[in-house]
Parts: C-alpha cells; structure tokens; sequence
C-alpha cells in the first residue's frame, strides 16, 4: 500500500483533546510547524510560513499523548499524511491530517523525563486445568495412585 509518511517537527498548538471510543482511546491536536530560513539582507534567522496539522493518535499513544503534551510543547511527530478536501456552507476547504504512529518531545529543544506507562489490565488467568488421569486400560485406579505417590527407580 502506497502511504505519505512523515516527520514533523513543530509546537503542539492546542491543548490534546482525548476521547474514550468504542474502538478505543483517541486523541487529537493541532501542531504548527513553522520553517526558519537565513535573512542575509538582516544577518539573522527570520521565520516562514507556518503550515498547521491535525495530529491524530490512538490507542495507547492516545493516552500517552494527552498526559504528556501541552500547549507550546515542542514535539515531533511521525505518522501517515492525510490530505483531504470538503465543501463547506460553499467553500472549499483542505486540511492537512497526521495519523501518528510515534510522537515525542524534541530534544534539540529541551528536556523530558521518560517514564514507561503501566501496561493496560489483563484478564485473570484461567485457572489451572486439573491433570489427566493416566490411567492403563485394566490397571486398578489405586495401583495408578500409587505410581504416582511413588518415587521410580530408573536404571
């Protein structure tokens, strides 16, 4: 399958807003990524345009992102593009959207304290199963008890 992967580094923009789904946890932000580029004609580093992103991220990574994540965080994000284009009241409108699959705080920017997240409860484990009765065809069941209560000599 033909997919736009990307990496982009920017501010997290808005605050995440996460919501419980039947298919699971999902989360969303907006990441603003602004180019920089050397101004000879000023002798310093002046800012370009700046493209929004609605980042989208499930699951765990749902979770993880809202916990972590604040407005003006600088983060990077990687994930699948999607662009997709709607009429709206007569406009046409496009957006930009990222699937995640990592995001994580940029660390040419500052620094984080990772802390592995707790692993989701699991069912019980079933119970064990009691042992078979290993039973010879015709062999009394006291005699097999006693097999099994005595230790054999193997020579």
């Amino acid at each position: 399958m033909n997919e736009t992967l990307v990496c982009a580094v920017g501010n997290v923009a808005t605050q995440p807003v996460y919501r419980e789904l039947a298919a699971g946890p999902s989360a969303r932000f907006r990441l603003a990524v602004t180019s920089r580029y050397w101004d000879r004609d000023k002798n310093t580093w002046t800012d370009g345009h700046t493209n929004f992103f609605t980042v989208w991220a499930n699951r765990q990574l749902a979770t993880n992102a809202a916990a972590s994540l604040s407005v003006g965080d600088p983060v990077v994000v990687q994930g699948r593009l999607k662009v997709r284009t709607e009429t709206r009241e007569g406009q046409q409108w496009t957006s930009a959207d990222i699937d995640a699959v990592a995001i994580g705080h940029d660390l040419a920017r500052g620094t984080a304290a990772f802390r592995r997240a707790a692993k989701p409860e699991t069912a019980a484990p079933a119970p064990p199963r009691p042992e078979p009765e290993w039973q010879t065809p015709g062999e009394p069941a006291d005699a097999a008890e006693r097999q099994r209560s005595e230790p054999v000599a193997v020579p």
